[in-house]
């Protein structure tokens, strides 16, 4: 099949988190070729127009979607999945209603809460809809951006009340642009699960954790920017994902299975996914991210899952792919 490999328009001299948007497609164009596929790697521009003539002049069989960024941004990632439909071409990866759901980090917060599944409390807009007694740690994040958009230990205010939030919110704000919400900061683990769509339905790979190398109690447990993308950094070098647990973890585990498949079905997911977590000192799990169409780059978290189930990238392409034609 004629496979059009969906993905950002990267220039040159984008930042590495960009640049890592292009090495996934290609991986993807060589994997689909192993798989006897005929792909096309198919930058998608942000007027549709112009996309659309792009589309239907390549006219592919299907297309696989790893747009992560329209008009510089994420709030609107969730049109790719509809304007394939449009023309008529099934894709690969997470629907436009899973998209939109889960690209908006308090929309995606109040469906959680709303199922009784466990999210950190958050604070954002107008004060009077903040939680009434604010206390302890809070981290301030983008509201819909990925890849730790601006986020690094420096992203938690200790201690705060609704006075320094509001302050906060409001210079990231002009700082940066967009939209920005503050999370209660949980202290404790971090997990990773990863799913990945089957013909028996999702499958939960490894289970991976990050570990907070030589971190001591003052240094926060934060997977931010300089973690994921700087390699001059000291945490790049000491965060790495684990997936040997010790055998009283195993409650643990199956719970945070039982969870990442509720938020499967919750959202309608689809293709691949990753859901994050933090376990608290008492060993509560907070569902705090459900990222849709995850990076699946060979040297990502999602593919390293992957190999520890024995999947080679081929199972994995191929399984995402076939999805898409039994939604």
């Amino acid at each position: 099949m004629k496979i059009a490999v969906l993905h950002d328009i990267v220039p040159p001299n984008a930042p590495p988190e960009q640049q890592d948007n292009l090495v996934q497609a290609r991986e993807v164009a060589r994997t689909l070729k192993n798989l006897g596929h005929d792909p096309a790697l198919l930058p998608l521009p942000d007027r549709f127009a112009q996309a659309a003539a792009r589309v239907q002049s390549l006219a592919p069989d299907a297309a696989f979607n790893l747009v992560e960024t329209i008009r510089s941004g994420g709030r609107l990632i969730h049109l790719v999945p509809l304007f394939m439909r449009r023309l008529g071409v099934p894709q690969a990866g997470g629907s436009a209603k899973a998209l939109a759901l889960t690209t908006h980090k308090i929309l995606a917060k109040k469906i959680l809460r709303a199922a009784g599944l466990a999210t950190p409390d958050w604070a954002a807009g107008d004060p009077a809809w903040w939680p009434e007694t604010l206390g302890g740690d809070w981290i301030v994040k983008s509201l819909w951006e990925h890849a730790s958009h601006h986020l690094d230990e420096d992203s938690v205010l200790r201690n705060a009340d609704r006075a320094r939030l509001a302050q906060a919110l409001d210079k990231r704000s002009k700082d940066h642009g967009g939209q920005w919400f503050a999370e209660e900061y949980i202290d404790g683990r971090e997990f990773n699960i990863s799913l990945l769509a089957g013909p028996d339905g999702p499958t939960v790979l490894p289970h991976a954790e990050i570990h907070f190398e030589g971190y001591g109690p003052d240094k926060l447990k934060v997977v931010g920017y300089r973690a994921k993308w700087r390699p001059d950094c000291y945490e790049y070098h000491h965060t790495p994902r684990v997936f040997d647990f010790p055998a009283h973890d195993a409650g643990l585990l199956d719970r945070l299975s039982r969870l990442s498949l509720a938020a499967w079905d919750l959202f309608g997911l689809g293709g691949w996914v990753r859901v994050d977590f933090r376990v608290d000192t008492e060993g509560r799990p907070y569902i705090l991210e459900i990222n849709v169409n995850p990076c699946i780059a060979s040297d990502a978290g999602f593919m390293a899952a992957a190999g520890r189930a024995g999947l080679t990238p081929e199972d994995v392409i191929g399984r995402i792919l076939a999805a898409a034609f039994n939604p």
